[in-house]
């Protein structure tokens, strides 16, 4: 099979590309650095050969499997404690790593992105098999490599699990917009514990939950706490609404409407008819009224009640003053 389609990689050279039931299987050779990694001698003394297997990107949605064969060199150096040596992919792989690092950063983003059991659905419908508990073991292995300064810190609860089963702790860098740290629980404790060891965070984002404010005055006590945009938003939404259906509560046209099961009496107001008039078709009506009160919730509070009504100045005097709290 033709190896055109294929994205090259550093220090490999592909050869052959065949097909089986797992997909995609290319040979290649490894054209890595013959140079001791102890004591830095170049060699030129063979002693033979082994074959390293990596996971690639996908080709049109099958999985690619790339045997590499790469060479074992002595050292010549007799100061040197290491006899021998294999050729280094770095550039193409990690040391020891099972993936190459084009497959390993895609696992992460979207480790990042979807957590654990969703990255690992989608994953596999892209043709790249990886277990959650991969997944996983990748986004903190990435953290745990970043030894950078943390100034700014955003902290947030992150679920690892769907229908948020198990959660945790992410921590980001939101000058370098990178994850910093995952912690295995949502608890004052752990953040403080990892506050205390990072002293130069200046500022703290969070959440309004009182349990990450709690463990950046126990890690942080010299670190400023600030809420973050998206919690502001949804707290000012929640507020506007609350003060709204206070200030007016003749505006009912946003409030949803009485089940007619419970009010068998006033079924001919929801039908539009008199007390003297009958029903012909009872299901009818269950279906209309049905109908309408799936429209009145649909609709969202705000949105009703500021259509029914154009408040005023004098009106929003009311709730203003509630706000500055914000």
């Amino acid at each position: 099979m033709q190896i055109e389609f294929l994205t090259s990689l550093p220090t490999i050279r592909f050869l052959e590309a065949k097909q089986d039931h797992q997909g995609l299987l290319v040979t290649a050779v490894g054209l890595g650095s013959t140079t001791c990694p102890d004591c830095g001698t170049p060699s030129t003394s063979r002693k033979g050969y082994y074959v390293r297997r990596l996971q690639d990107l996908p080709v049109q949605g099958r999985p690619v499997r790339v045997q590499v064969q790469v060479g074992r060199w002595r050292c010549r150096n007799i100061l040197c404690a290491r006899r021998s040596f294999a050729e280094r992919l770095d550039s193409a792989a990690l040391c020891y790593a099972r993936r190459t690092r084009r497959l390993t950063e895609l696992v992460c983003v979207l480790g990042h992105a979807a957590g654990g059991l969703p990255a690992e659905r989608l994953l596999k419908r892209l043709g790249m098999p990886h277990s959650d508990d991969t997944v996983l073991r990748s986004v903190k292995r990435q953290a745990a490599n970043r030894s950078a300064k943390v100034r700014v810190a955003g902290i947030d609860d992150w679920s690892q699990q769907r229908q948020g089963r198990s959660y945790g702790t992410i921590v980001v860098d939101l000058e370098c917009r990178q994850v910093v740290e995952v912690l295995g629980d949502r608890s004052a404790e752990s953040t403080a514990q990892w506050l205390r060891k990072h002293p130069e965070v200046e500022i703290v984002s969070r959440d309004r939950c009182g349990l990450y404010a709690q463990g950046a005055r126990q890690g942080a006590p010299q670190a400023e706490q600030i809420a973050d945009r998206f919690h502001l938003l949804q707290n000012l939404r929640e507020t506007l609404e609350r003060q709204l259906g206070r200030c007016h509560p003749h505006t009912a046209i946003a409030s949803p409407m009485p089940s007619p099961q419970c009010h068998p009496l006033r079924l001919e107001q929801w039908t539009n008819r008199g007390p003297d008039q009958s029903i012909k078709n009872p299901q009818a009506a269950n279906v209309r009224t049905r109908r309408d009160r799936i429209t009145s919730r649909s609709s969202p509070p705000v949105v009703g009640i500021l259509a029914a009504h154009k408040l005023r100045k004098s009106h929003l005097s009311a709730w203003t003053p509630s706000l500055s709290w914000l």
